[in-house]
């Protein structure tokens, strides 16, 4: 199974190592399911990262050994071109495409994101036992 994790759910990740968005990056790490990231994430996640609140938790060098770990270790995917809205928020519409292209599940905390786009999105907050629901694509 393929998973795009949201910027905002990466940097959870590193804020609190004992919540969902942790358990997400561990359940990477031991190999259960394949994390996919394009460019354009890994320039949101490193441009959020920057963030003066954001680097007052997280020193530059945890964050730059981060974006490198996932630029070294994840499957790498190309940006979508122009995606279409789909989003209350334009700026996430390239994490719907990027999910719909690779036929993976988008894991977001955006409200906005579980409301228009639902086959793809889910709350990190309420994980499953099988800690993700599949996409409708059969195969998955």
């Amino acid at each position: 199974m393929r998973a795009v994790l949201d910027p905002n759910v990466l940097i959870a990740s590193l804020l609190s190592k004992g919540g969902a968005p942790a358990e997400f990056v561990s359940r990477w790490l031991a190999g259960e399911f394949e994390l996919v990231v394009s460019e354009a994430l890994l320039a949101e996640l490193a441009r959020a990262l920057a963030y003066p609140k954001i680097r007052e938790r997280i020193a530059e060098d945890e964050a730059g050994a981060f974006v490198e770990l996932l630029r070294q270790t994840v499957r790498l995917a190309r940006d979508p071109e122009a995606p279409a809205r789909r989003s209350a928020d334009p700026g996430d519409d390239y994490l719907v495409a990027l999910a719909e292209a690779e036929r993976a599940v988008l894991v977001s905390g955006d409200r906005h994101l579980h409301a228009h786009v639902h086959e793809y999105a889910m709350a990190w907050k309420n994980i499953q036992p099988k800690w993700v629901r599949r996409p409708l694509h059969p195969g998955l």
